[in-house]
């Protein structure tokens, strides 16, 4: 998987149906374990809540999970989950606290109320694209550092850091598919004298 979406951030969002309060709460996760330590933080915290339904997916084994924490069955997990699924979103949990109001939703107010809730924290902790990267470095002479440092944003990469000593070294990463093209542009540019040096690959967020 060269590409994957994901959330930006951990982030929460209300709105009220007929008295009762939703509150959606969203976090990126990688793990199983990540996830289900989110959800017990906001049943600890919204521990007077009515319920906490939860869902969450991850890339990690292709998990797909989802609670209705006490709501009737098929009218709150399975339409957290589908806000996460359609919206192509994975590496992420989502938990909806509904604190209850007094008036009986029906089921298809719960499922309505229940998709609003994980629709808005999803859209609070904002969606991102996640592109797997080479990580590389690159050394050369002060005369070179100019072109060479330009070159690598032409392609696609972002600079990690710089270091000047007697030579300079860039560290930066580079969508995989562009490296290719990167190493050739730099071989024609030098000559063949400096190469890339591959240090690993690494999802990183995508530039806006």
């Amino acid at each position: 998987m060269s590409h994957y979406l994901t959330l930006e951030r951990e982030a929460a969002a209300e709105f009220i149906e007929r008295r009762s309060r939703f509150i959606g709460h969203c976090k990126p996760v990688q793990t199983e374990r990540e996830a289900m330590e989110f959800i017990e933080a906001i049943r600890t915290k919204h521990w007077k809540a009515t319920h906490n339904v939860y869902a969450y997916v991850l890339r990690e084994g292709q998990l797909r999970r989802y609670s209705d924490d006490g709501e009737p069955q098929g009218t709150a997990g399975i339409p957290t989950l589908e806000v996460l699924t359609k919206s192509g979103i994975t590496d992420a949990v989502v938990v909806v606290t509904r604190y209850f109001g007094g008036i009986m939703l029906g089921a298809g107010g719960l499922v309505r109320a229940y998709s609003q809730g994980a629709k808005i924290a999803v859209e609070a902790g904002e969606i991102v694209e996640m592109s797997l990267c080479q990580e590389l470095r690159i050394a050369c002479d002060y005369s070179r550092y100019g072109r060479v440092a330009a070159l690598i944003p032409e392609e696609g990469g972002v600079v990690d850091d710089v270091v000047f000593t007697d030579q300079v070294e860039i560290a930066f990463h580079m969508p995989v598919a562009g490296v290719e093209g990167f190493e050739q542009k730099l071989a024609d540019f030098t000559c063949g004298e400096i190469k890339s040096l591959k240090n690993g690959e690494k999802y990183y967020k995508l530039k806006k």
